[in-house]
């Protein structure tokens, strides 16, 4: 009898099963920081403190070879256990890199992503990680995010597919992506705050030193702009203007692509600029238009074709009513103001 209850005594004491499992597949020359801080995230809300024990969470590196798998900065990341049976986890989730490192993900390891989605496990990427599963199909008809940094680069690969760069990450019923680097924690989080709670969510982040979760529609840092908009919804709606600098998306387009109608986004843009959007739009043309000016010296028809003006007639000018001169006379007279700037005195 005393057996029984020491059997009793033992089986009560045994941690409870992790309310969140996940398995990671590292493309070659992954990026690491995407996958730190959306490992740390999962580590400090699996234990209390920092002890970092798999007890809520569990997660492993998978592989086919176990052979460590080198990041894009040249560190390398042990796995932690073969391939196997995709179904002992809730989510895989697929860390991507350089797009240009030329092997991707093993047969083996594009058979197991199969092998997930025919179990219906959730299926996540990483920085470029939705590359690989959009090159398996396993992203069609799915909305994906993808940094506005490889916007083109995805187009140019998925002509079919939409990608989203206005956000900092996506969730599509089983697909989970995001843009990379700091929006990985953000995912993690609402991946922690989904299976474990609120709390567990703002304690990892609140570690971390990142001051609170991060929606998915939250709009990605991206390229520098004159215009220093706070309103998210102007905010993505600059992000579009800059991705489609070379052939310029018309506002009900932009509208349309924002889920909103033309009228509110302009009463956004008003309120929030003072411009309307079709100003704003030839405003960045124009900023991309004086740094290729600037730095290259690229003709102004080429540079005409790649701002998203009709002609070299268009930008001339548009650049005249703006800068008070043509665009060949403002690079002149700038490459002559860095010829005869003084030289900065030496330090003492």
């Amino acid at each position: 009898m005393p057996e029984t209850v020491d059997s009793q005594t033992k089986t009560s004491q045994q941690p409870p099963a992790p309310r969140l499992r996940i398995g990671f597949l590292l493309a070659p020359r992954f990026t690491l920081s995407a996958f730190a801080n959306f490992m740390d995230v999962l580590r400090l809300a699996a234990d209390d403190g920092d002890g970092s024990r798999q007890l809520r969470c569990r997660w492993s590196v998978l592989s086919a070879d176990m052979a460590p798998v080198q990041s894009s900065c040249g560190l390398r990341i042990e796995p932690d256990e073969r391939l196997g049976d995709p179904s002992r986890f809730d989510y895989i989730i697929v860390v991507g890199g350089l797009i240009d490192s030329g092997a991707g993900l093993s047969l083996e390891q594009n058979a197991f992503l199969q092998r997930a989605a025919t179990a219906k496990v959730h299926l996540g990427g990483l920085c470029t990680g939705m590359f690989a599963l959009a090159r398996l199909g396993l992203m069609d008809g799915y909305r994906c995010c993808v940094s506005w940094f490889h916007h083109q680069d995805f187009l140019a690969e998925f002509e079919k597919m939409r990608p989203v760069s206005d956000q900092i990450f996506v969730v599509d019923r089983d697909r989970l992506s995001c843009s990379g680097g700091v929006s990985a924690a953000h995912l993690a989080a609402f991946l922690v705050d989904r299976h474990l709670g609120r709390a567990a969510a703002r304690k990892s982040l609140s570690i971390l030193m990142i001051d609170e979760p991060m929606t998915g529609d939250r709009p990605q840092p991206g390229l520098p702009l004159e215009l220093n908009a706070r309103d998210p919804l102007v905010r993505r709606a600059l992000l579009s203007m800059q991705q489609n600098l070379h052939a310029p998306l018309p506002i009900a387009r932009i509208a349309r692509d924002l889920g909103v109608g033309r009228r509110k986004l302009e009463r956004h843009f008003n309120a929030d600029l003072g411009i309307p959007p079709a100003d704003a739009s030839i405003r960045i043309r124009l900023a991309q238009a004086r740094m290729l000016l600037a730095r290259t010296d690229r003709t102004v028809t080429r540079i005409a074709e790649e701002t998203g003006f009709c002609d070299a007639s268009h930008l001339i000018r548009v650049f005249r009513e703006t800068e008070g001169t043509t665009p060949d006379l403002w690079r002149q007279e700038r490459a002559l103001d860095m010829d005869g700037a003084e030289p900065e005195a030496a330090p003492a």
